[in-house]
């Protein structure tokens, strides 16, 4: 395997955990999505240092489409959190 071809192995590994993850119920999602969003943008990084912008542009619209639900329960929360 080539440098090149690495950081898109490494998302195509993120994007197959990630809809392993998305039947589980929300409960057992956290932790595991938490870790995750975590991974994300230092593969995304590696992924623009190597092939440029445009792919991190698909991941990141992949990765908020994926995490739509979880994103929306977490901004929520924040929300809640800074009103009181």
């Amino acid at each position: 395997m080539t440098l090149l071809q690495e950081p898109l192995v490494a998302l195509a590994i993120w994007a197959l955990a990630t809809m392993a993850l998305a039947p589980l119920p929300l409960r057992y999602q956290i932790l595991p999505g938490l870790a995750l969003l975590l991974v994300l943008p230092v593969v995304l990084l590696w992924t623009g240092r190597v092939h440029g912008y445009l792919p991190v542009l698909l991941g990141f619209a992949a990765a908020v489409s994926l995490f739509r639900k979880p994103l929306k329960v977490l901004w929520r929360r924040l929300v809640r959190r800074t009103r009181k």
